[in-house]
């Protein structure tokens, strides 16, 4: 399974039954799955979602926005739990209004799902927890 590392963005090729083992970078020797969202920017965004086998799950949201900071603690959690399934990862629309566009976002947060490079669902609004967990359910 190819892996982009959450430190230096190199892709890894990580056995499947490895994944629990906290796999580290062949490049910077540090652990590819961060446990946390990635801060992603127009200069890393399309070689962490198309390089990545496994799904990526994106919060669009702004640092302004108060629902976008009472989801965020529900998104480090499920990306901690879920870090064998899904790699998550973080865009601030504010500061990458380049990448906000480019996908539309009109309303934040908004949740999307990225498989292979293409987007293959999203969402709006802040979820509760199990709505969340239910929705990632369906791409696992």
């Amino acid at each position: 399974m190819h892996l982009v590392c959450a430190h230096c963005f190199s892709v890894n090729n990580v056995p499947d039954h490895r994944l629990a083992d906290q796999p580290k970078c062949g490049h910077c020797k540090q652990s590819v799955l961060a446990g946390h969202p990635i801060e992603l920017s127009a200069a890393n965004f399309d070689r962490f979602i198309s390089r990545n086998d496994m799904p990526v799950v994106v919060d669009f949201w702004a640092p302004w926005c108060g629902p976008c900071r009472s989801f965020a603690p529900l998104f480090a959690q499920a990306a901690q739990i879920e870090s064998d399934h899904f790699r998550f990862a973080k865009v601030d629309t504010e500061a990458e209004t380049t990448l906000a566009a480019r996908f539309g976002i009109r309303s934040i947060p908004t949740l999307a799902i990225f498989r292979n490079g293409q987007e293959v669902n999203r969402v709006s609004g802040a979820l509760p927890a199990r709505q969340f967990a239910e929705w990632l359910a369906q791409f696992a």
